[in-house]
């Protein structure tokens, strides 16, 4: 995924966990859903790794190229 599409996919609806469910982390995703983004504060650290390309996919792959 393109790192620009990637963070605005994050900043704008990464609070629903959204980036997670398309990262393959359906577990996460759904707590992320149910909690606001572990109530805003893992939102902000998923946020972070996006940013600095560090965030993996389910399978241990980065998300973004």
């Amino acid at each position: 995924m393109d790192k620009t599409a990637a963070i605005l996919i994050t900043i704008f609806v990464g609070e629903l966990g959204v980036h997670r469910f398309m990262a393959g982390k359906i577990g996460t995703g759904i707590l992320w859903l149910l909690t606001g983004g572990c109530f805003g504060i893992g939102w902000i650290v998923d946020v972070v790794n996006v940013c600095r390309g560090t965030f993996t996919k389910a399978d241990g792959t980065p998300w973004v190229n």
